[in-house]
């Protein structure tokens, strides 16, 4: 399959600012009514998969799931034999559409469904995302929704060509969908502190799927194998902690920010416990400028042994709005507010959202905040691993793409070391890279 070479050709080709133009699926975009079922793919059969899955059954009584793509078929099997404990007439996937590989992703998409479910490591998510809208797919999408620049231009693409079609498009931010924290959000938004004057975001946990040593490699397992398998601990398909994990503090800052981009960034990081033949690190402090001299600071480690914390602080003129996981937000100062409401699950009432929009012929599309804040997430890795401080315009310019040439089972691949800061280089083209246009100057 060489997909990856696709993606290096549509950015060429078209730009950022390209949109897909094969016919859509009119059915998908139709209106449906209560009595009509949705026929939905899960692509990406792991635990956050199935778990979506669950949630999207659960959301819409007249719903199935008739399709599943995975690069191994035991993830397919045992994502039905958990989805029909709970569902077991509604779990309905026939083995023609059990479909394994790497290329499973576009056979699912042409199988007939409506709804697609994008649940594969993220480093896959924008060519599935490109696939899905060119199919008029409605979609549910986990974050991040890239892992590089290039990505990032090629899944902005597919966002603008979804508006034109009308399309839902919801992603996997679920703290937007969170009873409380829309509550919370909103009164900040009306002023009940002021104006934002600081941010402290943690994301303190241990590690996610520690990479096994090379010893416990299987003999024959190619790289692009063995990588997939492993795939949190290679930046070409997790983007590393900041982007996979800590991104929703990312969206969080952005939100409160009022989705608008930072100016700048400049970031720490490092690996502190053995990567084996990883490259990601295992803790990121990221300082973000947004406008008025505004600094939102996010500190995320994946390390064991350590203290747990994952809250948002944010400050304002008159007053702090305290948000942590377990707890439900409130704020403190002269107008006192916490949150007393009923807070459903957030995972169920994004998939309500979606399924809801559906059959009353509606459009939800998070496009826009969902890139903006998975470019962010990007924006403080890059700064961490290159010991630069970044600008918004430098992230845009952009053009890292982390991914293999070709990508096929077999293949052999290897990835970007481990980053050092000071030594890895930040990737613009030349003729917008500082010490190419200081040349520019010095020879006019």
């Amino acid at each position: 399959m060489t997909s990856i070479l696709t993606r290096r050709q549509f950015a060429q080709t078209t730009g950022a600012a390209a949109i897909l133009t094969t016919a859509s699926s009119l059915r998908a975009q139709q209106k449906a009514d209560s009595s009509e079922t949705l026929r939905i793919g899960l692509v990406g059969c792991g635990g956050r998969g199935t778990g979506a899955a669950s949630q999207a059954l659960g959301a819409d009584y007249n719903a199935k799931i008739v399709a599943m793509a995975d690069v191994d078929e035991k993830q397919i099997e045992g994502s039905i034999n958990s989805l029909a404990q709970k569902y077991p007439d509604r779990v309905d996937v026939k083995p023609d559409k059990k479909f394994i590989g790497l290329d499973a992703y576009q056979k699912l998409i042409d199988s007939g469904v409506d709804v697609v479910l994008l649940a594969s490591p993220p480093g896959f998510r924008p060519l599935h995302l490109m696939a899905a809208v060119d199919a008029g797919k409605h979609i549910f999408a986990e974050k991040p929704m890239a892992v590089d620049t290039i990505g990032y231009h090629l899944a902005m693409a597919a966002v603008k060509k979804a508006a034109e079609k009308k399309l839902n498009i919801v992603a996997g931010y679920c703290w937007r969908y969170s009873s409380s924290r829309k509550e919370a959000f909103s009164r900040l938004q009306e002023g009940q502190i002021g104006d934002v004057t600081s941010i402290l975001a943690t994301y303190h946990t241990g590690p996610v799927k520690p990479m096994p040593p090379a010893s416990g490699r299987p003999a024959g397992m190619s790289d692009v194998e063995w990588q997939v398998r492993n795939w949190y601990n290679f930046s070409w398909l997790s983007g590393d902690s900041i982007v996979e994990q800590a991104v929703h503090s990312v969206d969080k800052l952005c939100w409160a920010m009022g989705d608008k981009p930072p100016l700048s960034c400049i970031a720490t990081g490092g690996r502190q416990i053995p990567a084996e033949d990883g490259n990601i690190f295992d803790h990121f402090h990221a300082a973000y400028e947004w406008g008025n001299g505004i600094y939102c600071h996010l500190a995320n480690r994946q390390i064991k042994g350590c203290q747990g914390h994952n809250q948002d602080i944010i400050r304002g003129e008159k007053g702090v709005l305290i948000i942590g996981k377990g707890s439900v937000p409130f704020i403190d100062g002269p107008k006192r507010w916490r949150f007393k409401g009923e807070d459903k699950n957030m995972y169920d009432l994004e998939h309500e959202a979606l399924f809801n929009a559906i059959r009353k012929g509606e459009v939800i599309n998070d496009g826009d905040r969902m890139m903006l804040s998975t470019l962010v997430g990007i924006m403080g890795r890059e700064a961490a691993y290159t010991g630069q401080l970044l600008t918004w315009q430098q992230m845009l310019d952009c053009t890292q793409d982390l991914a293999p040439d070709t990508l096929k089972w077999g293949d052999s691949f290897k990835p970007t070391s481990m980053p050092m800061p000071g030594v890895t280089k930040f990737q613009l083209p030349e003729a917008k890279r500082p010490e190419d246009q200081a040349k520019e100057k010095k020879g006019a």
